[in-house]
């Protein structure tokens, strides 16, 4: 079953129970995935659809550290809410030691010795994580060992 087909059967779920933050944070995912699959006039493939959910986790994230600034705690708590229904339909995230062990390996890989080389390291770390790693993470790990 495709994410989308897993997020609307969710959704539809979701409506039954009355949960309305989960029922508004589906549809604004399914919207995304609706649109680019507009946009491309084709079905979306895994990746694609992962991409569209990072995005949204992303934006969340962003959000959350806005209003933790602003020190609007009670937008937090509904941003929070919201990311964790979409966070159920990514795959398990990369621990900070097994990023360090794929950046130690591409760093070996690539030879860099300094942080010019940091423009090397990255491509080849994001591609091993395959959507799995924070970019922010991976990048101050790399910056740390090549330093």
């Amino acid at each position: 079953m495709s994410l989308f087909e897993a997020i609307k059967k969710d959704m539809y779920a979701a409506m039954k129970s009355g949960d309305k933050i989960k029922v508004t944070e589906l549809r604004v995912a399914l919207s995304r995935l609706k649109d680019k699959r507009i946009a491309t006039r084709s079905d979306l493939s895994a990746a694609d659809e992962l991409k569209i959910l990072q995005a949204l986790v992303k934006q969340h994230q962003e959000s959350i550290e806005s209003y933790t600034k602003g020190g609007r705690q009670d937008l937090v708590d509904i941003e929070q809410a919201e990311l964790a229904h979409i966070e159920h339909y990514l795959p398990q995230m990369l621990s900070e030691s097994e990023i360090h062990d794929l950046v130690k390996a591409a760093i070996a890989e690539t030879g860099a010795t300094g942080m010019q080389a940091i423009g090397k390291v990255m491509p080849l770390v994001m591609p091993l994580a395959a959507g799995r790693a924070d970019g922010r993470l991976a990048q101050g790990i790399v910056r740390e060992l090549l330093t």
